[in-house]
């Protein structure tokens, strides 16, 4: 299906809503009915129709529709968070006593849910190096019943061949979720590469205005029936459907927005690569890049993320370059109109964040911003270190 006609018109009934050229936000929490025969039927069909706004909101309705068919998915349900999302797509999968294989150095939540949640309940896991499949295949044992991607993941940018390790994973009937954020389904389509479950965090791109906190898991419709049956009305980590307005409207610049970041990072990346002071620099579309072969084969181009090592032996100096920043703010987070600086640094002596990544290690964010400016900016910054 064409992309533009999913984000601007896919799901907007508009004679429904008085010609309305934007959704009408829906904000009730209840609906009401002709007859008991009405109600019982809709309960029936609760992920399809209107019952209680924990279940199905009209405006929340049709963004599930949208996200659904942009990943090529048969159906999607929006969480108010992406680490929600991860959480529940996982918490799908696994009963007790099973196990799952998961790349190294996935996010943080991601990695705390199977790593201390869910090992509380009997659930085993084994981090893997993600590069080579065999190390997928060695990991696997027969209570394997989840292997987690991310690819590329979101600090460091490793990789995996999704081909190959969802083709893996069926062979032995074992269920594949990845983790889709970086790339947004204008330059990854994972489902089309075998893979059962994608999730995001759509408070990056998809929202992609730095004003929402949400997340999305996108599969077939049997998967989505049960979880949303079971994790999603259970939890109850709903999106509200003035949240789900805002990423409606946020959708409907998607792909410009991923450009643009995308361009612009691949000129930052440029100006970055043999800088003198730059120990390494972590982009999948890097020249140097020893995995740049395979991002070729399953993305369409970069994103507006990447990180960088700087040649530093002080921390003083590590912070010195990213308050220098004068055009990238100091913040978590990625996929809005600002660019951003995430440094490692900052996470040194944390009590509530345990960071495996090196202390010099600096993560930007390319924004919408002019590309020259922000180079004129990090070139700056080198400077002063």
């Amino acid at each position: 299906m064409d992309i533009s006609h999913i984000i601007n018109h896919l799901g907007e009934e508009r004679e429904e809503y008085y010609g309305a050229v934007a959704p009408p936000v829906f904000q009730t929490s209840n609906f009401c009915f002709n007859s008991v025969a009405e109600m019982r039927e809709k309960l029936k069909r609760e992920l399809e129709t209107p019952f209680y706004s924990r279940g199905y909101n009209p405006t929340v309705a049709i963004l599930r529709k949208k996200l659904a068919a942009l990943e090529g998915a048969e159906d999607a349900l929006v969480f108010s968070s992406g680490s929600a999302a991860v959480a529940a797509a996982i918490m799908s999968v696994v009963n007790a006593g099973d196990h799952i294989v998961c790349v190294q150095k996935p996010y943080s939540w991601t990695r705390t849910v199977i790593s201390k949640y869910l090992a509380k309940y009997g659930v085993t896991h084994t981090f893997v190096d993600g590069g080579e499949v065999e190390n997928f295949e060695k990991a696997i044992e027969e209570n394997t019943k989840l292997i987690y991607l991310e690819s590329p993941n979101s600090l460091t940018f490793e990789m995996q061949d999704i081909t190959a390790i969802a083709a893996l994973a069926k062979s032995k009937n074992i269920t594949t979720i990845i983790d889709n954020s970086y790339s947004t389904p204008i330059n990854q389509q994972p489902l089309s590469m075998g893979v059962d479950i994608v999730v995001h965090s759509a408070s990056k791109y998809l929202n992609g205005h730095s004003d929402v906190i949400a997340g999305v898991v996108c599969s077939t419709k049997k998967r989505i029936e049960q979880l949303m049956a079971e994790e999603y009305m259970t939890i109850g980590s709903i999106i509200s459907p003035q949240d789900a307005a805002l990423i409606l409207r946020g959708l409907r610049t998607l792909e410009l927005r991923v450009n643009r970041s995308a361009e612009s990072a691949k000129k930052v990346v440029e100006f970055l690569e043999n800088h003198p002071k730059i120990k390494q620099l972590n982009y999948p579309f890097a020249s140097k890049n020893p995995q740049l072969h395979l991002a070729k084969k399953q993305m369409k181009q970069g994103g507006g993320l990447l990180s960088i090592e700087l040649k530093v032996e002080k921390l003083e100096q590590a912070e010195k370059f990213c308050d220098s920043l004068k055009r990238f703010l100091i913040a978590t987070s990625w996929g809005g109109y600002e660019s951003l600086v995430f440094p490692m640094c900052a996470l040194v002596a944390s009590q509530s964040f345990v960071n495996p990544l090196p202390w010099n290690l600096v993560r930007l964010y390319i924004g919408l911003e002019d590309a020259d400016l922000l180079i004129e900016d990090l070139k700056q910054a080198l400077e002063k270190i």
